[in-house]
Formats: C-alpha cells, structure tokens, sequence
C-alpha cells in the first residue's frame, strides 16, 4: 500500500498484479511530498514507542486497514485505486516467482500442478509468500460490509494505460513504469498450465473475483480496445 496525502492517493498494492512497478513509478514523487517527512517521522516515533500509527501501513495491507486507522475525512478525500490480473494467469507467475526467487518454499512440489494442489490445500500451514498470491484480489477493496471502496481498479493486462489514466486524473505528470519482470522460463500463455481440472480450481477458488472483474479462462482478443476493458471496472456498476 502507498498512501501520499500530499498528492491525494492510496494504492492497494495486491500482489503479483504489477504492483511493484506502480510503486516504483510513483514512490520518486515521494520527495516532492509536504507530507512525506512527517509521515516519516511518525513512522519512526510509532516504530520506536511500539504505538503503531496508520502512517506506514504494510506492503500488501488492505484497504480495510487504511479506512480503519485513518481519520475519515483523510481516507475519504484519497484517490483510491488498484490494479487486478486474471486469476489463472496470477497463479501462474506466482509458481516462477517462488520458484525463482524462493525455491524453498515450493515444499517439494516441483511441477505447478502439484504445487497448485498443495497451495490451496485448506490443511496446509500458513506461509505468507504463498498464501498472498491466494487471496481473493476484491478482498483487498472492501470495507467490513463487503462493499467496494475504490475509485479505480486497473487491469495488470493494460497496465501502461490505466496507469497513465491515474495520474492524469491525479494530475501527475506520468513517469515511466519500470520494466516488470518476466520469468525467462515461463510460457506466455498461462493456459498451457492448465489442464481441464487445475483450470476449475481455480474458477471455484477466484469465483468472486471472476465474476466482479470479467475475467476468463480464455484471454481477450489483443486487438480489443482499451475502453471496452476499462468499462468492466465501473465502480458504480460493480458495487450495484
């Protein structure tokens, strides 16, 4: 989550949906600020008291937690937004990722079926590297009502074009977004990991969040224009 009262936006970073990029992007105008030594150093204060303050709230923390500890006028007044990505193809860079960067984590199921199979087995241990990529992506845009409380909600597929709407609308100049990474060793298409039965995993897992953000096992035809996807994420019709 980066939260900028000076610019007047909260990013609900969910992960694996280029989040990291996002924040890179827009963690440079940090600096330009007014609020952002305060927050610093309230941050620090709350750090060394062990009175924590809503001022430096978690990477992945959601929104419920910003709308909770903030002073209502100060949440209310934010620019909310977040960036989702097709569950199916989520799964999919999750597998390289832990694969990539923290192998131990795999629990010696190697292939991505059976690494799937373990990942959402109910019995399994809490871990949190795996059990982030496994969140429901609208839990992390709702209140304690289950309505969502976001003003924007991004696709991780246009990723350049969403973003470049936010900052319009924040009136940003636009920074360039950092390359995100791509496994070397992954297939483009996420539907060759899949077969029929892995596939209906995760529809019944990400049911929610498939029928909320318009997502599909097959991907949209990349000719599509850029608004027709963007109007799958009017707030006001998906809060309806």
């Amino acid at each position: 989550m980066l939260l900028s009262p000076g610019h007047g936006f909260l990013f609900v970073h969910i992960a694996k949906t280029g989040g990291t990029s996002v924040r890179a992007a827009l963690g440079r105008l940090r600096w330009r600020d007014p609020w952002y030594w305060p927050i610093f150093l309230c941050a620090r204060l709350s750090h060394l008291s062990g009175h924590r303050l809503a001022v430096k709230l978690p990477r992945h923390a959601k929104l419920i937690a910003a709308k909770e500890l903030l002073p209502h006028e100060v949440f209310a007044g934010l620019f909310k937004f977040a960036f989702v990505r097709n569950p199916w193809d989520l799964q999919v860079s999750s597998y390289h990722h832990i694969r990539r960067e923290r192998p131990h984590y795999l629990g010696g199921h190697d292939t991505f079926t059976d690494f799937l199979r373990w990942k959402l087995d109910p019995q399994r241990p809490y871990q949190y590297h795996i059990d982030t990529s496994i969140e429901r992506q609208s839990d992390y845009l709702i209140d304690l009502h289950g309505q969502l409380c976001v003003d924007f909600i991004g696709r991780y597929e246009q990723l350049n074009q969403d973003f470049a709407h936010i900052c319009q609308h924040l009136h940003l100049r636009i920074p360039a977004l950092p390359h995100h990474r791509r496994a070397a060793d992954r297939d483009s298409d996420y539907r060759h990991y899949y077969t029929d039965e892995t596939a209906e995993w995760i529809a019944r897992h990400f049911a929610r969040d498939i029928e909320l953000f318009g997502y599909q096992f097959d991907p949209r035809q990349p000719h599509q224009p850029a608004a027709e996807a963007s109007a799958l994420f009017d707030i006001s019709g998906l809060q309806s």
